[in-house]
């Protein structure tokens, strides 16, 4: 069983079981030097978000942020199921290719926390990349609503193959455009 999410052979059935096995040895092994360098890197990429979304979009993420980490490391379910390799694979180059342009050591300790949590979300949980009331300029946020996960910006994004937005299990939100 591999150690580590590069370790994971893409080419046989993986379960759910077993990648989440992979995360929480990736997650106990996250400095709390990693977790504040990647925060210190959110806070400094948000200052593009305007201020009056700003604060909310903090709070919001870093909530999320650090309880996706908590629910990794307690997640004692069975799960039976196995993930799409494929899509996995997919999402793993994309992440090796944000890391790859990682323009400071802030930016890959983010990439690396927020890539973990991300493959727990989509994968295991599935579940959207950004949590159920995450703000977006505009007043806008993901929603819950009869039986899907609503995104205001998923379209935007789909076309940036630095997004792990094509990834999501998320629609776009209909009433947001």
């Amino acid at each position: 069983m591999a150690d580590k999410i590069e370790e994971l052979d893409l080419n046989r059935e993986i379960g759910k079981k077993e990648l989440l096995h992979v995360l929480k040895r990736e997650v106990s092994n996250i400095h709390v030097s990693e977790i504040m360098k990647a925060d210190s890197f959110f806070r400094a990429d948000a200052k593009y978000v305007p201020a009056r979304y700003r604060e909310e979009l903090l709070k919001t993420s870093k909530k999320a942020f650090f309880s996706r980490i908590k629910n990794i490391k307690e997640d004692e379910k069975d799960y039976r199921e196995s993930v799409d390799i494929k899509k996995l694979g997919e999402f793993l180059k994309t992440l090796k290719k944000q890391k790859k342009h990682a323009a400071s050591s802030a930016e890959l300790c983010f990439l690396k926390v927020a890539g973990l949590i991300s493959i727990y979300a989509t994968f295991i949980l599935e579940e959207p990349i950004h949590a159920v009331g995450t703000p977006f300029p505009g007043r806008l946020k993901v929603r819950y609503r009869n039986g899907k996960y609503l995104c205001p910006v998923k379209d935007m994004q789909m076309e940036n193959p630095n997004a792990l937005c094509r990834f999501c299990i998320s629609v776009q939100d209909r009433e947001t455009l």
